[in-house]
């Protein structure tokens, strides 16, 4: 399974994502995938998921579909998104 964090870098919530990101790895010692939506791919990804809000956490299936998802400033946590990214 694909765990993705969209987020704009240097944005007010910016801190709050790395600090999730750092713990995130700590507790669980993997790495999630990170897209700026200003960039082609994200923004392709950002369009397929219908990602409007930053910062986005997407999990999506091994079928490209998607699984579940946390928008906006108040993160999930470390365990609802470690579930997701534990299975492959």
């Amino acid at each position: 399974m694909r765990v993705v964090v969209v987020i704009k870098e240097e944005r007010d919530y910016s801190r709050n994502v790395d600090t999730f990101m750092t713990d995130f790895y700590r507790q669980t010692g993997r790495q999630l995938e990170m897209l700026d939506p200003d960039t082609g791919e994200g923004d392709s990804f950002c369009r397929t998921y219908d990602i409007v809000e930053y910062p986005t956490i997407v999990a999506i299936g091994n079928d490209g579909q998607m699984q579940n998802m946390w928008s906006g400033a108040t993160l999930p946590t470390i365990d609802e998104v470690s579930y997701y990214a534990s299975q492959d």
